[in-house]
């Protein structure tokens, strides 16, 4: 049977099988009969644990039999044919995450309020997420089943929090034993089953910064290009984070950082035609430093992970530029209004985004501020966008000016429009006097474009069509 996580990492016991959740109309699924709530047990014998076992064990086939145990607990087997390329039709419930077994003294988990969404306080450990959504893992508790199925479906690349290669420290970072911390053979038999790595270093000033970040990048780099990149990302503290075997990251140390390992970088560029260890944007940010240009980062390998996403916002901030001075030339009024409103954002860019609107007001006749906003609600240094929650924003809704104000999409959780702090955005929405709307580039963009040029795209909490404009 599948060991789904190995003590003391299991939390929950997992039920057999996968459940159905939705049944498209019309579909070979809904020819089948199957409905939601149903189970699929087994194809061709094999159990299934979950939708990527589902659709790695029907992929390129076209003959199945299927054990489906139903809702109301009668077991079905099914005999299907089909073509290769045709869609079952169905949709699976989300993955239960495996938890970590870990106990990282910088773990952000450690840093919640009581008050914080339930899922913040989820550690997880999973190899499946860290393949589907980039997830990092630390591979210390990783099992044979584990390792087996990564390699055979091909769950690549994996995203594996390394921290330090000096076992001492990666140890002491972890909280576990220095056997429990080695994960040498563990990457090695992934790299040479093909799979690619992209690793992770948390910093943490005193602990694995200076040589032991120098040699953790070295060590990584001569299994390039089985391990793709290495991501160095700050500690974060909270006021509820306040171990003090952690020492804060203060623009000082962010400066000497950046320093040392640019002499890093230009020699892996010279060795392997690659930047290979990238600095996350907040050491740049905290440096008072601009972030490097667009050839440093390649192809963004990292960019979920706050590698290179100030570059490539301004990037696409100066195509948009571009596109609206050519529309110029043949309009006297470009954007065909003016907007006049407030955009809200975390303390760390602030600065970066008041100059890059202060080029668009000057240019084009727009009125937008850009107000900077305190993160209250986890205090410590957390000053980036995506950790602001409801509650700081309602504290700063008397700085708005204007018609309409704007938060950053990426302030709400991914598939529902909720905060952080469990703020629902039609409960945000009701504490503002003007218009909210919750944007990404692309919607701030179409809300700058006539409506005959905007992109057609929808989303719940992104909304562009009718903003406000000044007189």
């Amino acid at each position: 049977m599948y060991e789904f996580a190995v003590t003391p990492a299991v939390t929950q016991i997992r039920r057999r099988g996968v459940e159905i959740s939705e049944v498209a109309v019309g579909s070979l699924g809904a020819e089948l009969e199957l409905e939601p709530g149903d189970r699929i047990m087994r194809i061709n014998g094999r159990v299934v644990r979950d939708y990527l076992d589902f659709r790695f064990q029907t992929g390129g086939e076209s003959e199945f039999v299927i054990d489906v145990r139903k809702h109301d607990g009668e077991d079905w087997e099914l005999n299907v044919e089909r073509d290769e390329a045709e869609d079952f039709g169905l949709s699976f419930e989300q993955i239960v995450p495996r938890q970590c077994a870990n106990e990282c003294i910088f773990c952000f988990c450690k840093g919640n309020p009581e008050t914080a969404r339930p899922s913040l306080f989820v550690r997880d450990e999973d190899v499946r997420l860290s393949f589907l959504y980039g997830n990092y893992t630390t591979l210390t508790s990783i099992t044979e089943d584990e390792m087996r199925r990564v390699i055979e479906q091909r769950l690549s690349p994996q995203y594996v929090s390394v921290h330090a290669t000096d076992l001492d420290v990666r140890a002491y970072l972890l909280g576990v034993d220095k056997k429990r911390a080695d994960i040498t053979a563990k990457m090695q038999r992934l790299m040479d089953a093909g799979i690619e790595i992209h690793a992770q270093v948390v910093l943490c000033p005193e602990i694995n910064d200076g040589e032991i970040l120098g040699r953790t990048i070295y060590d990584l780099a001569n299994f390039h290009p089985r391990v793709r990149s290495v991501a160095i990302v700050p500690l974060g503290l909270t006021r509820y984070l306040n171990d003090p075997r952690l020492t804060p990251v203060t623009p000082d140390f962010c400066r000497l950082t950046i320093k040392e390992v640019a002499l890093i970088q230009r020699e892996l560029r010279k060795r392997l035609g690659t930047t290979f260890a990238f600095l996350g944007d907040e050491i740049y940010l905290r440096a008072g430093r601009d972030a490097p240009a667009r050839k440093h980062y390649g192809d963004y390998p990292q960019i979920e992970d706050g590698i290179g996403m100030v570059r490539s916002f301004a990037n696409q901030f100066e195509a948009l530029m571009r596109r609206l001075t050519r529309r110029s030339v043949s309009e006297a009024r470009p954007l065909g209004r003016t907007p006049c409103g407030t955009i809200m954002t975390g303390t760390l860019f602030a600065p970066v985004l008041q100059r890059l609107i202060a080029r668009l007001n000057n240019r084009f006749g727009t009125r937008l501020d850009v107000v900077a906003v305190e993160n209250n609600y986890f205090g410590g240094d957390v000053s980036v966008a995506g950790l602001l929650t409801g509650q700081d924003f309602i504290a700063a809704r008397h700085r708005v000016r204007g018609e309409f104000a704007i938060i950053p999409r990426v302030a709400l959780k991914g598939d529902e429009p909720v905060m952080l702090d469990g703020v629902r955005f039609e409960e945000l929405q009701s504490q503002f006097n003007v218009p909210l709307y919750a944007l990404d580039f692309n919607g701030f963009a179409q809300m700058l474009i006539p409506v005959s040029e905007r992109l057609e795209r929808t989303h719940p909490c992104v909304r562009t069509a009718g903003i406000p404009a000044c007189a």
